[in-house]
């Protein structure tokens, strides 16, 4: 792969997370009143994550424990008015002022759009594992050095029987596998 190699690729992408997770904070934050919001936010957050994968940066693992720390924030949050005596999603509105801020307002559905940001940025890592980024990248930053010094694939290698699996000895079952050296 081109991305584990190319410093070019790599140096990009390390300098370019910055500056999307800036765009997913703006994202984020904005989204009550203009398109966005939480989900918009894991989107890109999710970008993020996936292409730092793909290059072999430092990324999120464990989409399960994500997974659960979203849903449940976004679960809470929509069943909390229901113990208040209130209707399923409804939003609690604060309002404060900031010394340089000024008036700032807060609701219970900004709390709600971080729990769906981290369900999408858990969704996208349980999708990279299930497709074996980390170990496919892993993969392709290594070779095996025969003893003649070519290079070989390591999956080519691991397919070869070993000694005690060589071809035309009798398996667990009595049967021999056909076959020639």
């Amino acid at each position: 792969m081109i991305s584990s190699r190319s410093i070019v690729v790599r140096t990009g992408i390390r300098l370019a997370s910055p500056l999307a997770l800036v765009v997913a904070g703006y994202l984020f934050f904005a989204g009550h009143n203009q398109p966005g919001g939480g989900f918009a936010a894991g989107l890109v957050l999710g970008a993020v994550v996936a292409l730092r994968a793909v290059v072999g940066l430092v990324t999120p693992r464990r989409a399960s424990w994500i997974l659960a720390l979203g849903g449940t924030i976004a679960g809470l949050v929509a069943v909390a008015p229901i113990v208040a005596g209130h209707t399923l999603l409804d939003q609690v509105v604060v309002e404060t002022t900031l010394p340089l801020l000024g008036k700032v307002k807060a609701g219970s559905a900004l709390v709600f759009d971080l729990g769906v940001t981290i369900l999408v940025v858990g969704l996208i890592v349980a999708v990279l594992e299930a497709l074996d980024v980390y170990d496919l990248r892993s993969r392709t930053s290594r070779s095996v050095v025969q003893s003649d010094g070519a290079r070989v694939d390591p999956a080519r290698v691991a397919a070869q029987p070993t000694d005690t699996e060589s071809i035309g000895a009798p398996d667990d079952a009595g049967i021999e596998r056909g076959g020639t050296r």
